[in-house]
């Protein structure tokens, strides 16, 4: 099984078609396509904050639906799909971009766009377990004790991280360190938190490098563990970068 797996894309659809091109994708009939049947995963948060949020959304459909690719939500997705849904949801932290994109489409537009992200929201699991359990990726990671499991707890953490449920402050959630503790024969490959370069530790990787905070678009080659990057057109936001003491 060769993958490439992709960090956070956040909108920035330029980015992302850059760095398939990269790895090697060329388009047949509107579909990325390597010539040694190398398939992309998509660790979540496709969408806000970034340019191009819909025409990711729309990327990744294809590929997906198709049996091109993988995808595991994060939680913007997840927040995306909510606001699909007509659920109440504050329209903040970058869904306002994909929000606004979304409104500028026609009723027609917005009906099909908005089908094929719940299409492959719902027909996605809450992370992966790939090549025979060797390989997991999880958006914002998954401790050892919870790969194979799907109760609540797993969902959330998945999604958000190991959170605690106080605040930074900033207002930012304060997330514990899962990774320094891991000690799982799996690999682990996420995003979520963004980092100025990819994090490896104990056998994880974070891939999130903040393209939409003006650093890199990371994809992680698997199984030869390859790092390939491209780097962002968006505007250098240093403060959205944590930094980790391992």
């Amino acid at each position: 099984m060769k993958l490439d797996i992709f960090g956070d894309i956040h909108g920035c659809y330029q980015e992302l078609t850059d760095l398939l091109k990269k790895l090697g994708y060329k388009w047949q009939n509107d579909i990325p396509v390597h010539q040694k049947n190398r398939k992309p995963v998509f660790l979540g948060d496709l969408t806000d904050r970034g340019p191009a949020s819909l025409p990711v959304i729309e990327l990744v459909h294809t590929l997906v639906m198709n049996g091109r690719g993988f995808y595991a939500p994060g939680n913007h997705c997840n927040k995306l799909y909510r606001f699909f849904l007509g659920r109440k949801v504050r329209i903040a932290n970058g869904l306002k971009t994909t929000v606004a994109e979304y409104h500028a489409l026609s009723p027609r537009e917005q009906k099909r766009i908005r089908h094929k992200f719940m299409e492959l929201y719902e027909a996605s699991p809450p992370y992966l377990i790939l090549d025979d359990g060797h390989l997991v990726v999880a958006h914002a990671g998954i401790r050892e004790d919870y790969i194979g499991k799907y109760h609540k707890k797993v969902k959330t953490f998945v999604l958000y991280g190991d959170i605690t449920g106080e605040k930074n402050p900033d207002g930012s959630p304060v997330r514990l360190d899962w990774a320094k503790h891991y000690r799982g024969k799996a690999l682990i490959v996420y995003g979520h938190t963004p980092v100025r370069e990819v994090r490896i530790i104990n056998n994880t990787y974070n891939i999130d490098t903040g393209c939409v905070f003006g650093g890199k678009l990371t994809a992680l080659r698997y199984p030869e563990k390859e790092i390939v990057q491209v780097p962002s057109t968006m505007p250098f936001v240093p403060e959205r970068f944590r930094e980790f003491s391992d």
